[in-house]
């Protein structure tokens, strides 16, 4: 109850959140928390992608998506906290690591919110290019929703001057593409989290091209230009 209270919290009332972050208020309960709520949520949604192949690509997209999350945020948070050193910020990393998840959290919500429409469109259609660009979609609402929070979060937390807050800002849009440029590596990496109906079940594939060229390739496909496996 307690993990779905922080969610609640962040949701509701984020200002008490962040400013509780900026003061260094049970840092440690909120991380873990968040942490047990965007697992959930998200192996949630993870499953649901899965679905549209097979029982073990559903078990297997909702042990993965976590570990997309979770991953890019390992790599990822240092390159936040050392540039915001440099900016002379005050917050540990810690903090940084709280404000992160806030992030991650309200994204996992936003995904797990869509999982009926996902769903939906998993029963009553069977184009697999389709339901792979509506993720990649989904994905792209959630991730804008959870970096307005980060930036919300960032604000509140760092008590800086006008010039400091707008290095503060330059520091953490750069991180921001960073971090999407890592994320969609590492699920490049960890893929398939859909899979392809005509493909048996793999629970990773050869590594080769990219995930830019391959949501490219299934546009094309989708508007009928060429077929993609």
């Amino acid at each position: 109850m307690k993990n779905l209270s922080i969610v609640e919290a962040i949701l509701r009332d984020r200002r008490r959140i962040f400013a509780e972050i900026r003061r260094g208020e049970g840092l440690r309960e909120k991380i873990r928390a968040m942490l047990i709520s965007c697992i959930a949520f998200l192996a949630l949604y993870g499953a649901v992608m899965g679905s549209t192949h097979s029982l073990w690509q559903a078990l297997s997209s909702a042990a993965k998506l976590p570990i997309l999350f979770l991953a890019t945020l390992v790599v990822c948070t240092p390159t936040l906290y050392f540039f915001n050193l440099i900016y002379g910020s005050d917050q540990s990393l810690t903090q940084n690591v709280a404000l992160i998840l806030t992030a991650v959290t309200v994204t996992a919500v936003v995904l797990l919110s869509f999982a009926p429409i996902s769903m939906f469109f998993l029963l009553t259609s069977s184009n697999y290019q389709f339901f792979k660009l509506l993720n990649v979609a989904t994905f792209a609402v959630a991730g804008l929703v959870g970096v307005r929070f980060l930036v919300q979060g960032m604000r509140a937390v760092s008590a800086d001057a006008a010039d400091g807050a707008a290095a503060r800002k330059n520091v953490v849009l750069l991180w921001i593409v960073i971090y999407a440029f890592v994320g969609s590596q590492v699920a490049w990496t960890l893929r398939p989290f859909v899979g392809a109906p005509s493909m048996k079940f793999e629970l990773f594939r050869q590594l080769g091209g990219n995930f830019y060229t391959n949501i490219f390739a299934s546009i094309g496909e989708l508007l009928g230009f060429f077929t993609v496996r």
